[in-house]
């Protein structure tokens, strides 16, 4: 059994550039002599996943830590979720922190002295370290929380694109990007003349980067798409794309929803000026989402959202009388 290796799904992307198939990323062997056998949240090893044989697969590896998958459904059957792309279920790691939370340290981040706002605050900085680490940013300021990919993209929408883009700009997209990516820049377009252009699939049917190439101007100002697509399985040459871009001063954003949780992104290598990702689609909770950003141009960013400076208090507003006759 030495040698082991983790089986990935027959999950092959293609590479629209040259239009061929490349082989998923990650794949991983283990010796089972090692003693160091990957070990699930759970405590599940190797040998304990499944079947003695040559190999095991990942999802029988990490198929304990998942609660939601241990319920029978209609005639007994095991729960079989595939809809991974739309949402991840959550392990059993992830569902304990959360629960800690709640019972441990519940507190607002950034707004008291107290014992529970302090540790609050430090969790809250760790994971956004832990971010930043996870997909090599020079540092931690350079990731923004958000509450999902969509917000990231209109907060870049709505600052950075009401703030640089004007009458005749363009923005590139491929015809292939997620419906949140594409709305917020036909907003923009509406109100600066900016002019939104089109990528489109070739006869593989995932975008055509050859024409991509060739549509990038002195008119470009931002191309906006995915590192992988939710839907077609095209991995884009994201380095390519940010070279031919920035040869025009333009600037990238990619959505790295369906990258981050698969494949090995690092953010310095793709050399990115913005990237998204969402944490309920790689077995985070709900609700949280993070935009990277390069810091010297999130520095030129104006705010997004507002807060009152002032907390809300009862308001006491005076009316007067009706003078009684």
């Amino acid at each position: 059994m030495d040698g082991m290796a983790l089986k990935f799904p027959s999950f092959k992307f293609l590479n629209p550039n040259t239009s061929t198939i490349r082989s998923p990323p990650l794949l991983r062997k283990f010796s089972s002599s090692s003693s160091s056998l990957p070990v699930s949240a759970s405590g599940t090893t190797l040998r304990e996943a499944g079947p003695a044989s040559n190999s095991v697969s990942l999802g029988q590896l990490t198929r304990p830590d998942f609660p939601i998958l241990h319920q029978k459904i209609n005639n007994g059957s095991n729960l079989v979720y595939l809809d991974n792309a739309a949402t991840s279920q959550k392990p059993i790691s992830v569902l304990k922190a959360l629960q800690d939370y709640y019972e441990s340290y519940n507190s607002n981040v950034h707004r008291g002295i107290h014992y529970l706002s302090a540790k609050a605050t430090e969790k809250y900085e760790q994971a956004r370290e832990k971010i930043a680490a996870f997909i090599n940013a020079e540092e931690s300021r350079e990731i923004v929380f958000t509450r999902n990919a969509t917000e990231a993209i209109n907060l870049v929408a709505y600052t950075w694109g009401f703030a640089n883009l004007k009458s005749g700009d363009e923005v590139l997209l491929t015809t292939a990007e997620h419906h949140s990516a594409i709305v917020p820049w036909q907003f923009v377009a509406q109100k600066t003349g900016a002019v939104l252009k089109f990528v489109n699939l070739n006869e593989d049917e995932v975008p055509d980067v050859l024409q991509l190439k060739e549509m990038i101007s002195s008119k470009t100002k931002l191309v906006v798409v995915h590192h992988i697509s939710n839907a077609l399985a095209s991995s884009l040459p994201i380095e390519d794309i940010v070279h031919w871009a920035h040869a025009v001063e333009a600037k990238v954003l990619v959505d790295a929803c369906q990258s981050v949780p698969h494949m090995p992104v690092d953010v310095r290598d793709l050399d990115a000026d913005f990237l998204v990702a969402s944490s309920h689609k790689m077995c985070g909770p709900t609700g949280v989402g993070f935009l990277y950003g390069k810091s010297d141009i999130l520095s030129t960013m104006p705010p997004f959202l507002g807060k009152l400076l002032l907390e809300p208090r009862v308001v006491y507003i005076h009316r007067p009388r009706k003078k009684v006759v």
